[in-house]
């Protein structure tokens, strides 16, 4: 099947939830997959604030053709108390980033967040085992990709975020897996690193501030955005202009495409 198949009443859907829903990737991922697969089936995005969100997951919950729910950027965390079960990676990044509609009814939630991750970016030479690695963000997806990268064998992962509330939960939850590998603080540690990840929403838009500075990086530091769009941010810019390996934010989803299949039970 070379194009998207016409939506009808056998169409089941699937969405994305975010606030904003602008710079979300997976429809332009998921829909061609869908259709070369002849899954009639499309992704579409919901622009869900977090004051409605309780409510909007609600009502998909009871629409009868809806199978699955993508998230983004702020309801990770949030998301994981509405579902009624959770993965183990849920449990342990305390966010998730997509729902499936179980065959008793129930919502199943997991997060693929950190594996895409870590996929992409071993997929692109930086395979993180036996490295230093600082991570910026703590929330949702950081949550995910702390977790994905301790089991990918990291060194040491340093791990900061201005909330330090949040900091102590996401260090007790990974320590209970991989005691002492993780040290955290308010402010990025950047001395030594040979990997630095941006796991805030810096960088969405063009007035947003730095979330580290670039030059005060170790000269062969690779410098990782999770950001998909715009696809090259004002940080990976600037550390390509240093002479800095940059990584991009879309390899994470496309490193979750084949996971997302597995998941809901795509052919």
């Amino acid at each position: 099947m070379t194009g998207n198949p016409p939506i009808s009443g056998t169409t089941r859907l699937y969405v994305v939830l975010g606030d904003p829903v602008t710079q979300v990737q997976s429809p332009a991922l998921m829909n061609p997959l869908f259709a070369r697969l002849g899954v009639d089936a499309v992704l579409v995005p919901v622009h869900a604030r977090p004051a409605h969100l309780e409510r909007i997951v609600g009502g998909l919950k009871c629409v009868g053709n809806v199978d699955g729910i993508f998230v983004t950027v702020p309801h990770k965390a949030a998301v994981r108390e509405l579902a009624d079960r959770c993965g183990p990676m849920v449990d342990i990044a305390g966010s998730a980033n997509a729902l499936r509609r179980e065959a008793d009814g129930c919502w199943y939630a997991e997060n693929f967040d950190g594996l895409g991750f870590v996929t992409g970016l071993v997929g692109a030479g930086h395979d993180p085992a036996g490295r230093h690695v600082a991570l910026v963000g703590a929330g949702g997806a950081g949550s995910a990709i702390a977790a994905a990268l301790l089991a990918a064998g990291v060194r040491t992962l340093s791990v900061s975020d201005v909330d330090s509330a949040r900091l102590d939960g996401l260090r007790a939850r990974l320590d209970a897996h991989w005691p002492n590998r993780t040290v955290t603080s308010t402010e990025p540690r950047l001395d030594g690193v040979d990997i630095v990840v941006n796991a805030t929403p810096l960088g969405l838009n063009p007035e947003d501030p730095l979330p580290f500075p670039p030059a005060a990086l170790p000269a062969d530091c690779v410098v990782a955005d999770i950001i998909m769009k715009p696809r090259e941010t004002r940080l990976l810019r600037e550390a390509a202009a240093l002479g800095h390996r940059v990584h991009y934010g879309i390899d994470m989803l496309e490193g979750q495409v084949d996971l997302y299949r597995a998941f809901f039970g795509l052919a």
